[in-house]
């Protein structure tokens, strides 16, 4: 049985409908070794019947569906959203649309995003996944990594809340280079979270 202390903070994870939930799931077993100092207390999803849903399922995270196809639509039901579940940040996992400014002010939250690269090379529209790997490798660069950032209406722009540089001199493919990246994503992005709640408090 899940539990959860009093003094747990609480957060939402927002996925986009291709994404398998490697983060999340990293996210969720972070916050379990750690004694739950946060919790997810739900994940929103733009996909019904996606691995993510599956995934949600086999931890016990709630999860909704939710469309984006109209995104001002979306955002209104997002905010009403995390507003009755009490959330205290959004973390975007695998979510490649673009929250709007006024979305951002007026749920008054933090909104954190991870991107696989260093920003700001190799970001801004279009720009993810592996477009992100494959263009690293064709510039034969030798260093990729990974940036955590808050979210401000534009893509990959807003201020780096933490970055890791990794070699990648010896990654013969763009999907070296993924998986190289991915496992910092899943080290990273959890006790960055935890890092943003708690300066919130002081």
């Amino acid at each position: 049985m899940e539990r959860v202390a009093s003094e747990t903070r609480g957060i939402a994870v927002l996925t986009g409908g291709k994404g398998r939930g490697s983060n999340l799931r990293a996210i969720h077993q972070y916050f379990q070794e750690q004694g739950f100092p946060a919790h997810i207390r739900l994940v929103i999803g733009d996909r019904q019947g996606s691995a993510v849903e599956e995934l949600c399922a086999s931890l016990g995270l709630r999860y909704l569906f939710s469309s984006s196809q109209d995104m001002p639509a979306f955002e209104e039901r997002l905010a009403a959203t995390l507003a009755d579940y009490k959330v205290e940040l959004l973390a975007l996992a695998g979510f490649l649309k673009l929250l709007s400014a006024d979305f951002l002010s007026n749920i008054q939250i933090p909104v954190l995003n991870i991107h696989p690269a260093l920003i700001p090379h190799y970001c801004g529209k279009g720009v993810y996944g592996m477009k992100v790997h494959e263009a690293v490798f064709a510039q034969a660069e030798t260093h990729s990594g990974v940036t955590i950032h808050k979210v401000d209406g534009i893509y990959d722009h807003g201020a780096i809340i933490a970055q890791e540089k990794i070699d990648i001199s010896d990654c013969a493919s763009p999907q070296e280079i993924a998986a190289r990246v991915l496992a910092v994503e899943h080290r990273l992005y959890a006790p960055t979270i935890l890092q943003v709640l708690a300066e919130r408090e002081t």
